[in-house]
């Protein structure tokens, strides 16, 4: 028989990749490209959404060249993305009418603090999930509306669309056809109710963004439109933001299974089955996808700032010349931890959820240099991992047995180990970290009709398993001094100067 396979695009923060997937669900081939991050003033952290087009479909194109693929031979495309990104487009011409700003942008927090002085912060958590932090798409909807020329009157006439990147990618895919986004994305827009399963009329009011501009919403697992490549026509049948990708990529199907993904920032997400389940302790509700790619709940903790701070060595200290450097470096260092580096150059996300807070390094002497600050950043990884995750077993009401990882960092043996360390639990890394792909592969197989369950829980193999070596004592010694850095960084700028 002829060979065929299953594409996914993963469409991420600072890099669009096309990853070629078997019909037996194994991964052949991964194409990868940067591209620009644009940080227009202090705290503001823009996409240009074209280029990001363009750069999708260039990975596609050499991933295909690259292994002679004959398009015909494609199943189905499935498509994983950065989450809560926002695109506003002109539905005529198709061009943005701003650049894409980005999860990590920080420029609506006074659009937030308004909400929260308008009473609606209870709602918007009980009904969406979400607290109200300019982390997500809906404020950045309106801070679009209310300050590029004209938006609101052509919102208002329906001529404008809105979307998070999985939109954006489909609607330019199948040539302006498709306006559709997944129960995944949704649930990240401060948007979308995720008890009812529809947008929110009562917050769309208070933003005052219509629902003209909103996507269509439909299950994870299902026909997203048909792509018209090279002479094939190709369905979109698999979509799923990326964390949620991620741990169906993990085979985390079952209520109380969790993973932790490592990328430009760190989520540990926990399925939690088919009811509502909210946090007391600063996580996030949201949705997720059963073993059929349909919807159900799941718990998260979102750390805005984690594989971006090794860029930040990278590309703006240039301490290090990649982001693999680094572990030998930690390993060389022989301290006992004590700098501290806190990577709020966001705010905190989960579970502090301060818009104020900025980045810091304590502890700094003359005998510091740059190799225990590259230590110091890793460690910060594992920092604020434990803290969700502290949240998270006391919303559970159980202790952690074993943490799955995947991303890029978890290729990291200094930081896994420091890891289990910090959580007294074992850390769990698959030979295959490239979960978030094969998340959105897998569903478009599901909606194919050629893969279930049991085959994505046979194909993940585990590569290594970190236990703690790490005594309680030194443990909890290093975890206070980490809890007394992360309150010197609260409320480090003023809310008017947002």
């Amino acid at each position: 028989m002829t060979d065929q396979y299953i594409i996914a695009l993963d469409q991420g923060t600072s890099s669009c990749r096309a990853i070629l997937v078997s019909r037996a669900g194994q991964i052949l081939g991964i194409k990868q490209q940067e591209f620009t991050q644009h940080f227009p003033q202090a705290g503001w952290v823009e996409h240009d959404a074209e280029e990001i087009w363009r750069v999708q479909m260039e990975v596609l194109d050499q991933l295909v060249d690259s292994h002679d693929i004959d398009p015909s031979a494609v199943l189905g495309i499935g498509i994983t993305n950065q989450r809560e990104t926002t695109v506003v487009w002109d539905r005529e011409s198709g061009k943005p009418i701003h650049n894409a700003i980005v999860w990590q942008d920080r420029r609506t927090s006074g659009i937030c603090e308004w909400i929260k002085q308008e009473g609606e912060a209870d709602y918007i958590y009980a009904n969406t999930g979400l607290v109200v932090d300019a982390y997500f798409s809906g404020t950045k909807v309106k801070w679009m509306l209310d300050q590029v020329d004209g938006a609101r009157d052509d919102a208002q006439a329906g001529r404008l669309c809105f979307g998070t990147i999985d939109s954006w990618l489909i609607w330019n895919m199948t040539k302006g056809a498709e306006h559709v986004t997944d129960y995944t994305n949704a649930s990240r827009t401060l948007l979308y109710n995720i008890r009812d399963l529809q947008w929110d009329d009562r917050i769309l009011t208070l933003l005052d963004i219509p629902r003209s501009m909103l996507p269509q919403v439909q299950a994870s697992a299902s026909n997203f439109g048909t792509f018209h490549y090279r002479g094939s026509d190709i369905p979109i049948c698999g979509v799923a933001g990326d964390q949620q990708s991620a741990l169906f990529g993990q085979a985390c199907f079952e209520k109380g299974m969790a993973k932790n993904t490592y990328g430009t920032g760190c989520f540990l997400l926990m399925n939690v089955g088919d009811e509502f389940v909210q946090s007391t302790n600063g996580l996030l509700t949201t949705l997720c996808c059963n073993a059929k790619g349909e919807v159900c709940y799941g718990l998260e903790g979102s750390i805005f700032i984690a594989g971006a701070a090794m860029q930040w060595l990278r590309d703006g200290l240039k301490m290090i010349e990649a982001s693999g450097d680094s572990e030998a470096i930690a390993e060389s260092v022989r301290d006992n931890h004590d700098v501290v580096v806190v990577p709020a150059f966001a705010g905190l996300g989960a579970p502090h959820w301060n818009m104020y807070a900025r980045g810091a390094i304590f502890g700094l002497t003359l005998g510091a240099d740059h190799a225990q600050v590259i230590k110091a950043t890793l460690d910060s990884l594992a920092y604020q991992t434990k803290d969700v995750i502290d949240a998270m077993t006391a919303d559970a009401g159980h202790e952690l047995s074993i943490l799955k990882v995947d991303g890029g960092a978890c290729a990291n043996n200094y930081l896994m180990q420091f890891q289990a360390d910090m959580l007294q639990s074992e850390v769990e890394r698959p030979e295959v970290i490239e979960t978030t792909a094969l998340g959105a592969a897998y569903l478009a197989g599901i909606t194919l009709g050629i893969w279930d369950a049991d085959l994505i829980r046979n194909n993940r193999k585990v590569d290594r398993v970190f236990a703690p070596k790490m005594d309680r004592e030194q443990q909890e010694k290093l975890n206070a001094q980490w809890q007394k850095a992360i309150l010197r960084t609260m409320n480090w700028i003023d809310a008017d100067d947002a």
